[in-house]
């Protein structure tokens, strides 16, 4: 998959926020049968450790993570087929291994922390870096947390959770799992 441009990640956002509620469910019932593990991961297990911070925080990290879903299904099609493959998440986990620590051990990610994060997914994924969607989607956290000051302290547990999701996305669509 190639970085979006500008307008084109424009457009795929609009295909997410303009969704109507059963083309929601849709997608989503979809994405369940095609990447079972990949669903409960995404908004199963990730939101309930968000939510061990702060439960509006999680609500939005699921809402972003359609987006994403969204994004991706339109600009680079149905989501790959699962195959009996339980490894797949092991080897994303371990290619993911600083940013799943850092949100394993429960460590607010600094400025710091995440530049370098940033810095290693742009490395491990050159052709496919959807730089422009993860800058939408941070603001998107910091704008909702701005909101109300008890959502703040989760803001980098967020992010790196949403950046975290990304990756996983870039990899499916990146190397399908299907033969």
């Amino acid at each position: 998959m190639h970085e979006l441009t500008e307008r084109e990640l424009y457009q795929a956002l609009e295909y997410a926020k303009n969704m109507d509620e059963e083309n929601g469910k849709r997608i989503l019932s979809q994405f369940e049968a095609d990447q079972p593990l990949l669903f409960r991961t995404i908004f199963g297990i990730f939101p309930s450790i968000i939510a061990g911070q702060n439960q509006d925080m999680a609500n939005l990290f699921m809402d972003l993570c359609f987006d994403v879903v969204c994004v991706y299904q339109k600009s680079s099609g149905d989501t790959p087929k699962f195959i009996d493959d339980p490894a797949w998440m092991e080897r994303q986990a371990i290619l993911s291994e600083a940013e799943i620590q850092s949100l394993l051990e429960g460590q607010p990610v600094d400025e710091t922390k995440r530049r370098k994060l940033h810095e290693r997914f742009v490395k491990h994924n050159e052709n496919q870096v959807q730089i422009g969607l993860i800058k939408f989607l941070n603001e998107s956290i910091d704008e909702f947390a701005s909101y109300n000051v008890g959502r703040v302290p989760a803001i980098g547990f967020t992010q790196a959770m949403i950046f975290v999701v990304v990756k996983l996305l870039n990899s499916l669509y990146h190397k399908p799992v299907v033969h």
